[in-house]
Order: structure tokens, then C-alpha cells, then sequence
């Protein structure tokens, strides 16, 4: 039994790792960074008066880790 309770343990905690991207999607699915994605995402952002950056601490390869930040005073 106790075998059982950890896990089950286990995979809870592994299916928490694999949701902790933006929106609850997991990092990869948003695709590695390239310019065309970079533009098309920046040029989104800013038509909805957004300025878009890498996030405090993400990893610029990773366009999941790049957010679309409304602009200050707006």
C-alpha cells in the first residue's frame, strides 16, 4: 500500500512539473525562439499597445518566456 501512495505521489508531482508555463501550458509549448516568431509576436503585442520583453529571468530561447506587458501610462 505504501508503495502505492508514493507513487502516486510521484506522478502528481511530475504532472505539477509539466504544467508550469505560461497559462498553465508547459514551456516547450510555445516553440523555440526564432526572428520570424520573435516579429510576429512583438508586432502583435505592439498593435495591442503592449511593449514585448524576455521575462525577468527566462530564457530567450524559449518564446514561451517572453510576455506582452502593457505599456506604462497607457
Amino acid at each position: 500500500m505504501k508503495r502505492v501512495l508514493i507513487i502516486a505521489a510521484a506522478l502528481v508531482a511530475l504532472a505539477a512539473c509539466a504544467s508550469n508555463g505560461p497559462e498553465g501550458n508547459p514551456w516547450y509549448s510555445q516553440g523555440d525562439v526564432t526572428y520570424d516568431t520573435v516579429k510576429a509576436a512583438a508586432d502583435a503585442c505592439k498593435a495591442k499597445g503592449g511593449d514585448f520583453q524576455l521575462k525577468q529571468g527566462g530564457d530567450p530561447t524559449h518564446l514561451g518566456d517572453y510576455a506582452c506587458n502593457p505599456r506604462k501610462g497607457s
